[in-house]
């Protein structure tokens, strides 16, 4: 679906199960960038609920990330979603309640030495090719 990803040569994807630890099974670097999409794998369908990233660049040119974060590794397991909550608590309490089997979660490094694309811009590009397309962002997604 999003063809601009595909340049990315640093990329992998996990899947994270309800019973699962998400600091185990995270394979996501913590020393880079970038951006991640979370699938929602339940009753054999498949369902993207959420684009995050990690990092944006301020008006110096130096990219930043949220405070007490660094690098996608720690975004993905420690970005707050759903209010305050740590993704790690967040994502499992969430599972259950919407009854999905699995989070199938893609990550792509797009600000190393061989990109300097802002995690920050590139996800809301995401975002708006996802509302062009449904006529929302993704259910967890709440805004821009």
């Amino acid at each position: 679906m999003f063809d601009i990803l595909e340049k990315y040569e640093t990329q992998d994807h996990f899947f994270l199960k309800p019973e699962q630890d998400l600091q185990t099974v995270c394979n996501a670097p913590a020393d880079k960038s970038g951006v991640y999409i979370i699938y929602a794998l339940k009753k054999g369908r498949i369902e993207m609920v959420y684009i995050g990233h990690s990092g944006k660049l301020e008006k110096d040119g130096i990219l930043s990330f949220k405070k007490g974060l660094c690098g996608l590794k720690d975004e993905i397991i420690n970005g707050e979603q759903f209010g305050k909550t740590p993704a790690h608590i967040a994502w499992k309490k969430q599972m259950t309640r919407e009854n999905i089997e699995a989070l199938n979660i893609y990550w792509y490094v797009t600000y190393d030495s061989g990109h300097t694309d802002c995690p920050e811009i590139l996800k809301r590009t995401l975002l708006k090719q996802h509302q062009d397309i449904f006529g929302v962002f993704p259910k967890w997604n709440k805004s821009i």
